[in-house]
């Protein structure tokens, strides 16, 4: 809970001096709307047993910084393409001292061109970036045939869901979580052996 206070405070910080992180309205709901939310399904991904984590469009650190800090285990590679925000996920990593986790600065389209990065994740998390199809879509070469997804989507999660089921076919929508506040859920996928 301290280290959790820590990153909220740094958050803060820096939202008020360097980038904008969270909208300054949501400010004063960064434990409900951002942290608890981001928090919500951890039973799911403790569960799945995955161990090297991709969080993509990772802003100010949600969800994987909250899931990291608070046990969900494995290594965690977070992709942000704006400097300003890799810049403070970098700061959290050094100063909290979270050692499982790095940084990268670049599109998630570009790692997956990587040769070396293809197929060495088991599990992405996502929030709040792009929609369900193309978010799957431009993690597919990165996450190894069996690998899970853990999106989180805003209150059009059903829509975006049919609409992954037909547009992304290596990918199986399992489940869906909706989530405390009544109107976002965390949609859940699993890529196809084949």
């Amino acid at each position: 809970m301290e280290r959790l206070r820590d990153y909220g405070q740094l958050l803060l910080e820096w939202n008020r001096t360097a980038s904008n992180l969270v909208s300054r309205d949501d400010e004063s709901r960064l434990v409900e709307r951002h942290i608890r939310e981001s928090l919500e399904p951890i039973a799911w991904l403790m569960e799945s047993g995955c161990q090297r984590w991709l969080d993509v469009g990772s802003g100010g650190g949600f969800p994987a910084i909250p899931l990291g800090m608070a046990g969900v285990t494995g290594k965690w590679t977070l992709v942000e393409s704006r400097r300003n925000k890799a810049l403070f996920l970098g700061k959290v990593v050094q100063v909290l001292g979270l050692k499982n986790f790095e940084v990268i600065n670049d599109r998630v389209e570009i790692l997956a061109e990587d040769q070396a990065r293809q197929a060495t994740f088991d599990a992405v998390t996502s929030r709040a970036t792009m929609r369900l199809t193309p978010t799957l879509l431009a993690v597919e070469p990165l996450v190894e045939p069996g690998g899970t997804a853990f999106l989180w989507k805003g209150s059009r999660h059903l829509e975006e869901i049919e609409a992954a089921k037909k547009s992304a076919p290596k990918w199986r929508h399992v489940t869906s979580m909706t989530l405390s506040n009544g109107t976002n859920a965390v949609a859940r996928f699993l890529k196809s052996h084949d």
